[in-house]
């Protein structure tokens, strides 16, 4: 069977879906890889290396892909690169599909069977397949370093014999993999700093950082993650005390570093235009939610604008900007999923659609749309 990697295509996309790592074991698997030249140039792999770890190396896309049994990729194929693959090929990758449903009736008509790697299931098992907390764990740490960029002064509190520097202050608003990763970084930085979430079970996590929890507590918090682990939406009552209690936090912040999201809903506004007013100039925002509408109404998407005398960092690929790790990483996510589907005897294919793992990422099989919340979307 012929695994292919194509180049990624999509403008500011670095990553590459596969490594010399994982292509030997994907090579072990009895599956025969094939990479497009140049596909890892981004992420600093040369062809070379493929070609060392057993990959053959095709000179384009449609060599590559065109009678390939399974595709990985890092984001959803173009229509250009959907009419490049067989009927029945089999397509791994980021795909959006809440935020794109329409995409899933596409894969569909072509006869492709697509697994959206956002959409696997958080449970243990599937752990080293968590696309999402791979590469969200890289973009919080990405986020403290361009806040540092753009931040004219230190992080630490510094001595020295020309007079002390305060510790800056961060704050950092949704505590999932990226929130608990810049929290880690910017302590490591030497900034004081604190933390909110809805979910009252994030507080544990935060202090152990040494970082201080910021939330307001009453009844509706106790509900308020969803069994997969995401945030729930709150009532606009909740919401509003929780602006209030945010705008009074806000106001004494030299970094706000913003990651809450909802998914296949746009992203819930934490700071708004006058919360961004009361900060004082020269301090920093990162928005990692500008892909979806963006946590502060100012950002903008793969900007770096200032508003109001704050710079507001709306980079919406932060992962993409550490692209080596991210593709190390991400490929070992693919490889994880993909293992599994194929029979130990090395004869091919020999998917378990009874799994929920393939069933949670399944969005289509045998040219329809089958994943339930496309098909109840009216995907």
């Amino acid at each position: 069977m012929k695994l292919a990697i194509p180049r990624e295509r999509a403008d500011g996309e670095a990553r590459v879906a596969a490594s010399p790592e994982t292509v030997k074991k994907l090579k072990a698997l009895g599956l025969d890889v094939v990479v497009e030249t140049g596909a890892g140039a981004e992420s600093r792999i040369a062809d070379a290396a493929y070609a060392e770890a057993g990959a053959e190396i095709a000179a384009d896309e449609k060599a590559a892909v065109g009678e390939a049994d399974i595709v990985l990729k890092v984001l959803r194929p173009s229509a250009e690169e959907i009419a490049l693959m067989k009927r029945g090929a089999i397509l791994v990758a980021m795909l959006a599909p809440l935020a794109r449903k329409e995409d899933a009736r596409a894969y569909a008509a072509a006869g492709i069977t697509a697994f959206a790697m956002e959409l696997v299931p958080r449970i243990t098992r599937a752990q080293s397949m968590d696309v999402l907390s791979s590469q969200a764990n890289l973009a919080g740490y990405k986020a403290v370093l361009e806040a540092c960029a753009h931040y004219r002064r230190v992080l630490p509190m510094m001595m020295t014999a020309a007079g002390s520097i305060a510790p800056a202050r961060v704050f950092v608003m949704g505590v999932g993999v990226a929130g608990l990763q810049a929290i880690a970084t910017a302590r490591r930085l030497g900034a004081i700093v604190s933390a909110t979430d809805v979910r009252p079970a994030t507080k544990e996590q935060v202090e152990s950082l040494g970082a201080k929890f910021v939330m307001v507590e009453d009844e509706e918090t106790k509900a308020a993650e969803t069994a997969g682990g995401y945030a729930r939406e709150m009532s606009d009552e909740y919401k509003k005390k929780q602006a209030e209690l945010i705008a009074n936090t806000i106001a004494r912040q030299d970094i706000v570093i913003t990651t809450a999201l909802i998914p296949g809903r746009p992203a819930p506004v934490l700071v708004s235009e006058d919360m961004v007013k009361t900060m004082r100039a020269g301090s920093v925002i990162v928005d990692l939610a500008v892909e979806a509408g963006g946590n502060c109404p100012l950002s903008e998407k793969d900007k770096v604008v200032v508003k109001h005398g704050v710079t507001l960092i709306g980079y919406s690929n932060l992962p993409s900007m550490v692209a080596e790790d991210a593709s190390l990483l991400y490929a070992r996510n693919l490889y994880n999923f993909v293992a599994p589907m194929m029979a130990k005897d090395g004869s091919g294919l020999a998917v378990n659609w009874d799994d929920e793992i393939i069933k949670g990422a399944a969005l289509t099989r045998d040219g329809a749309v089958v994943h339930p919340l496309l098909v109840s979307g009216g995907a």
